[in-house]
């Protein structure tokens, strides 16, 4: 496959469903009796996750099922990655060797260790045995060559050289820097499979409650039709612009990265039908693909889904699901706006030519598309109403009740789409291309919003767990899988309704098996990284990879951030998005807590997982690796590394925004009310268009270089007002630290007060520094009020000594890694309180009037290039 795309020619559809299939769902796919056994342990394995999921998952399954759901869900995907993914590109396609079952059978055998001998192991508190740690390391090398098969080399590499330090990191020639005691087979294999800290640790419990429930959702909703019918309405929509492919291809992505976990195969889904529209209007082959790639790997930083990632930060953060979609929202939303912005510049530089012969202007297009994503959205906030007055109304039956009004809502929805033609999918590289008319196609899919509208109710207005609000969204589709066909033949008059049933079960039927086989993947990765988590916490290497990247850059703050930018996009290479985020935050995120808090940075903690986020899904762009760049290319037949340098450039906002919110966290909506929310969401908006006008050297006409720095420069200060503030006025006053119990006091409760502690490392001795951010209580005295927090002070020698705070209280592992009973004591080096500021947003005022000179200066330019052109 690599030797036709450095030839330069896109492959055809079969190769690409091939390359998809290689990636996400195994290349190996036999026929007859085999062919229908893995059919059906794959329909097994998505009907169990839906079981689980279910509201009577307690009275269905026994409790050791339940509580071994872990080890079950581990087996299906053992199972699957052997028998569905070839070991080598020669190995067999059609058949399965005797190995593979061999290695399959053994891999869900040993996956059930803990589920078959679930009592000894209690027993034993979870330390494993001879035959226990026998049995573990089999299962950790068939887990690794399950992944490898599955994901590629590369988290298989990862996993192994993390594992390999477990046993061989006290060795000699490791270099003191990153030395550690070293562990016992017996204690590493009790740690990696017999307890929860390692694969079966937190990730792989995520991907069995809730992830395999999303990514069964979206294949089936992309079974019943969804996605064509989300491409064809923004090809609708916004096809006929200039560059209007291109725009298509961005919404497009957005609607299936919306529910995808999968870039790739993003990619290729919407790829296949936009970019070669995008190479007919002027665009080349690598910049089609790196549209797409852009678009496709920004699905993944996207609400609700992310790539999975949404459901991992619940459990990594400590907060609600709903808290991390509305911190993500606001970065992932603007990013979409900043991509759609830099395709309409490239299509104004190059004066694109428009497809299709309707006229409509970008403006009412905009205006059209916002209307209708207000009115979603006030749709699924205002379903609560009518909920609550049912419930009101029959409080024990407002279940069954509810139920029937959905499914009334459906049967109307789809007697409207049994009015218009069934869409067929498009043929982009047909001489003529006809454009869908949106008044025209509308009806055809509005019951697909059904399923989407159940979920974000369940998610945002009940707050169910993902996995419940999943399961309501998962089992509404699986009602219109087996009767939308049928339904549509009665309202059409039609003979054909039993062929139509059969066909609607064949359509659910295969969405269990594409949900099944979607997920081998992702289970394997999240296993796997639990190698690298129970690593992290056996051995302390977090606190390895602080000092290293302190060393690199020298203490600097910034310096510090783009080396941990940098390695989380090493770290992601070749990773899929669940287990590149894992490897990612269990690394990087610790490290920019400490060494931030050490420069006098506090940032809340979902701002740093989102910073290493960002960072690690770049991979997917970046050359060499750059996986959905590769895929971008066979689509489009262009040059795989090219197309991931375009894609980076494209993708610029995505590695700036991450360095604007660890700063200001009021882009993530953190603590930020409706109004200043608002206001948030209107300068972030300007920001990010500004800063893509500057970076693609074009505003209202070509900017010389002064107009590009000036733009960026705008953009920046845009996003960060704090900056410009705390020059004019800084942000806090420094107080004496023998007056810290007095001044805290005196302060109104709910204010914060910074203390910056000095005192030796307890590992090595040196003297180190890290900042405290006291919050100021109710208490009547000062005493009291930092004695709520835990931290007990006195003054002695002069200084302001630190007790160690007692387990439980606030800052007590904040402080662990300082030694409190060494010669040097821990000491308050300085005391910062806040300083009365003026509003940050006043900045605003002077930045909007620069870019209005801008503006103003651009269009005199252009008024003259046009007199001279005319």
């Amino acid at each position: 496959m690599s030797d036709r795309r450095s030839e330069g020619r896109a492959l055809s559809e079969e190769e690409l469903q091939e390359l998809v299939a290689a990636s996400d769902s195994g290349a190996r796919n036999p026929i007859g009796p085999v062919g229908t056994f893995l059919a059906v342990v794959a329909v097994v394995w998505s009907v169990f996750q839906v079981v689980l999921a279910s509201p009577i998952s307690n009275v269905v399954l026994p409790g050791d099922i339940i509580n071994n759901s872990r080890q079950i869900h581990l087996a299906f995907a053992m199972f699957l990655a052997f028998t569905a993914y070839p070991a080598l590109k020669s190995s067999p396609r059609h058949f399965i060797p005797i190995q593979d079952w061999i290695m399959a059978i053994a891999g869900a055998a040993i996956a059930l260790y803990g589920y078959i001998f679930y009592q000894k192991i209690v027993n034993s508190g979870g330390l494993a045995d001879d035959m226990d740690k026998w049995f573990a390391l089999a299962g950790l090398l068939l887990l690794f060559e399950a992944a490898r098969r599955a994901l590629g080399p590369a988290m298989a590499i990862i996993a192994t050289i993390f594992l390999m330090y477990v046993f061989f990191g006290s060795s000699e020639w490791v270099p003191d820097v990153i030395r550690w005691k070293g562990a016992s087979l017996k204690k590493a294999m009790s740690h990696m499979w017999i307890t929860s800290e390692g694969v079966f640790g937190i990730a792989l419990g995520v991907s069995t409650k809730f992830v395999f429930l999303f990514v069964l959702f979206g294949a089936l909703l992309d079974k019943a039709g969804a996605g064509n019918y989300f491409i064809k309405m923004a090809f609708g929509a916004l096809g006929h612009l200039r560059g209007g492919p291109a725009k298509a291809a961005v919404v497009g992505s957005a609607a299936t990265g919306l529910i995808s976990g999968s870039s790739i195969a993003n990619v290729v889904t919407t790829g296949t039908f936009t970019i070669p529209l995008m190479k007919r209007v002027g665009f080349s082959s690598e910049q089609a693909g790196a549209v797409e790639v852009a678009s496709s790997v920004n699905g993944q930083i996207m609400p609700p889904v992310m790539g999975a990632a949404a459901f991992l930060m619940v459990e990594y953060v400590g907060i609600s699901y709903v808290e991390v979609i509305t911190h993500a929202f606001l970065p992932a939303i603007i990013s979409y706006m900043a991509l759609v912005y830099i395709v309409h510049l490239e299509a104004v530089k190059r004066n694109m030519p428009t497809l299709g012969n309707r006229i409509t202007s970008l403006g009412r297009t905009i205006g059209g598309m916002a209307l209708f994503f207000a009115g979603f959205a006030a749709l699924c906030y205002g379903v609560q109403y009518p909920v609550a007055l049912v419930a009101a109304m029959v409080p024990s039956g407002a279940g069954w009740v509810l139920a029937l009004l959905v499914f009334l809502s459906y049967v109307v929805l789809l007697w409207l789409a049994a009015q218009v033609p069934d869409l067929e999918a498009d043929d982009p590289n047909a001489e003529q291309v006809e454009l869908p008319v949106v008044a025209e196609i509308y009806k055809a899919g509005l019951y697909f919003l059904l399923p989407i509208i159940v979920l974000v109710y369940f998610l945002m207005i009940e707050q169910k767990s993902p996995g419940l609000s999943a399961f309501w969204a998962t089992a509404l589709l699986f009602a219109i899988l087996l009767t939308q066909r049928p339904l549509k033949s009665i309202f059409r008059g039609e003979s054909e309704t039993a062929n139509a049933f059969r066909d609607g079960v064949k359509d659910l039927i295969a969405g269990l098996i594409d949900g099944a086989r979607n997920m081998i993947g992702i289970g394997l990765a999240t296993a796997t990284a639990g190698v690298i988590v129970g690593t992290v916490t056996l051995t302390g290497i977090g606190q390895v990879m602080a000092d290293l990247v302190e060393f690199v850059s020298g203490g600097n703050l910034i310096l510090m951030l783009i080396f941990v930018g940098i390695l989380s996009l090493i770290l992601g290479m070749g990773l899929p998005t669940t287990a590149n985020y894992i490897v990612v935050s269990s690394l990087m995120a610790g490290v920019v807590v400490e060494l931030g808090a050490q420069s006098g940075l506090i940032v809340p903690l979902i701002a740093v997982h989102l910073f290493v986020f960002y960072f690690g899904i770049m991979a997917d762009v970046t050359p060499p690796v750059g996986l959905a760049s590769f895929a971008a290319a066979a689509v489009s037949g262009g040059d795989a590394i090219r197309t991931g340098f375009i894609g980076f450039f494209y993708s610029l906002r995505t590695v700036a925004l991450p360095f604007m919110f660890i700063f200001n966290t009021d882009l993530l909506l953190i603590d930020v009310g409706w109004l200043q929310g608002i206001l948030v969401f209107i300068i972030a908006s300007i920001a990010i268009l500004v800063f893509t006008a500057g970076t693609m050297g074009y505003f209202v006409t070509r900017s010389n270089i002064v107009e590009s720095v000036a733009l960026v420069l705008i953009a920046f200060v845009l996003f960060r007002p704090d900056f410009v503030m705390n020059r004019i006025v800084p942000p806090f006053e420094n107080i004496a630290p023998a007056q810290l119990s007095q001044s805290i006091g005196a302060m109104e409760a709910g204010k914060e007060v910074r203390l910056v502690v000095s005192g030796p490392d307890f590992d090595t001795g040196e003297p180190k520094e890290t900042t405290l951010v006291v919050p100021v209580g109710a208490e009547a005295s000062g005493d009291e009020r930092l004695a709520a927090s835990g931290l007990t002070v006195f003054e002695e020698d002069g200084a302001l000594k630190l007790d160690e705070p007692f387990p439980g209280t606030p800052f007590f592992d904040t402080m662990s890694s300082f030694d409190f009973y060494g010669d040097a004591p821990v000491t308050v080096a300085s005391v910062q309180a806040p300083a009365k500021q003026p509003l940050k947003e006043l900045v605003f005022i002077p930045a909007l009037l620069l870019l209005a000179g801008v503006a103003f200066i651009q269009r005199a330019r252009a008024r003259r290039q046009e007199g001279v052109a005319a």
